[in-house]
């Protein structure tokens, strides 16, 4: 195992820029080496001199399939550039300490004691405290480790800031205790299982699967404990469009029950068909028996239904056309699951503060501006945070400046889609002139 004071002499010298340059955008790399030096003489200095891992779990977006994996669903999305750090050794006390960058106090969890804590709920101390129990339940060694962490995944921004801290706290204990040999399955069903059980909050898989497999991934849930990941190559930089999110302030406070009513009431319309779940459904099948699913779910739950039947299936193309190179037909079903997330999920506006429609706006703003150019659509769980717009080269410095004139400036932000393979920083990855 290297030491941190290794890492910092190999970034000071430029031999790790080749990797730096792999992960983040271009013009990055000077910033993303003086974070990284920023982090592990954080390290050195709270935990001391000696061997330590240098881990990465990124953030996600979302391509397709809006709220589909909760119901056996298609999902495909992306892991993306925006990312978190750590610099982590192992400990003989068996008490996980993070100090996190920005944050007030130290995450410490005792890990004598892996059940549920109900004062945790809503906190990292449960996310940490979930992976340790869900890898130990799957066999895996978990024991304490002290800590640095550097997240740049923007919180609340849909690009699964929780999901990607739980993923890192994961491959934490896979490096420092199990050799590295956590699959990314083992990491993603631990991380859902902390959100779900100990942080309180109702999610998929897919989050958590697109953190830890990295690339974009094609991800079939019809067996939510072995799902298919099939890995999509395409690269956006090569099509002429730029991939952005566009954060537009609102908060994601106080959403759950918004989050929540999503699968219960899909889930109360497939019962009403006889099925535990929404997939294998057809659409002819929801209009014959729309009465029936009318009394058992509402017509909001027959909405959402037709959307999720028809948005899996549309997912699946995506992943299809991607493939195939067809940019144009990838940008007319982004368009479609955009206006299916808005008129039949209808997850655009939350029913709490119904004057509050962030999102609505910045869509109606970015089809204005594109005039049927590109595509946009709701990113992520929706009814606040962010949309996704796939924009023109030549037009997105304009567009960033118009969308900023409304959400604020920095509320623009280009992605970069994270490949496979960087999900620990070793000095092995430098050859033997110093290069990456």
């Amino acid at each position: 195992m290297a030491t941190a004071a290794a890492y910092a002499e190999a970034l000071r010298r430029g031999a790790l820029d080749p990797v730096l340059a792999e992960l983040y955008r271009p013009g990055d790399v000077a910033a993303q080496r003086a974070r990284y030096l920023d982090l592990l003489d954080c390290f050195e200095s709270r935990v001391g001199p000696g061997p330590a891992v240098l881990v990465l779990a990124p953030g996600r977006t979302e391509l397709g399939g809006n709220h589909t994996d909760h119901n056996l669903g298609v999902v495909l999305a992306a892991a993306v550039h925006f990312d978190c750090l750590a610099v982590a050794r192992g400990n003989d006390d068996g008490v996980v300490r993070i100090r996190s960058k920005g944050f007030e106090g130290e995450i410490v969890v005792d890990l004598g004691n892996l059940s549920p804590r109900a004062g945790e709920a809503d906190t990292s101390m449960a996310l940490v405290r979930g992976v340790a129990a869900g890898l130990a339940e799957s066999g895996r060694k978990v024991a304490g480790f002290d800590a640095c962490v550097d997240g740049e995944v923007p919180m609340g921004a849909g690009l699964s800031s929780s999901a990607a801290f739980e993923i890192l706290v994961g491959r934490i204990f896979s490096e420092l205790f199990n050799g590295g040999e956590c699959t990314p399955l083992e990491l993603a069903v631990a991380g859902r299982a902390a959100e779900n059980t100990y942080f309180g909050k109702p999610c998929g898989l897919m989050d958590q699967i697109s953190c830890a497999a990295q690339g974009i991934l094609s991800i079939d849930f019809a067996d939510p404990a072995l799902p298919v990941v099939r890995e999509v190559d395409f690269d956006f930089e090569r099509t002429g469009y730029r991939l952005a999110v566009v954060d537009t302030g609102g908060s994601h406070a106080d959403l759950t029950p918004d989050y929540a009513a999503i699968p219960d009431e899909m889930g109360r319309a497939a019962r009403a068909l006889g099925q535990a779940h929404a997939r294998g459904l057809t659409v002819d099948a929801v209009l014959a028996h729309a009465g029936r699913i009318r009394e058992a779910a509402g017509d909001r739950g027959v909405l959402r239904l037709i959307h999720f039947i028809e948005e899996t299936d549309r997912a699946a193309e995506q992943a299809e056309v991607l493939a195939a190179g067809r940019m144009d037909d990838f940008l007319r079903l982004v368009r479609r699951a955009g206006d299916s997330s808005w008129r039949l999920l209808q997850n655009c506006i939350s029913a709490t503060d119904p004057l509050d429609q962030p999102i609505p706006l910045a869509l109606t703003l970015t089809e204005r501006f594109l005039r049927g150019r590109g595509a946009c659509r709701i990113q992520g769980g929706g009814f606040a945070g962010t949309i996704q717009a796939y924009v023109p080269d030549a037009c997105f410095a304009a567009y960033a400046q118009y969308m900023e004139e409304i959400f604020g400036q920095g509320a623009v932000m280009p992605l970069k889609v994270r490949r496979p393979g960087f999900e620990r920083i070793s000095l092995d990855m430098i050859d033997g002139e110093g290069r990456a």
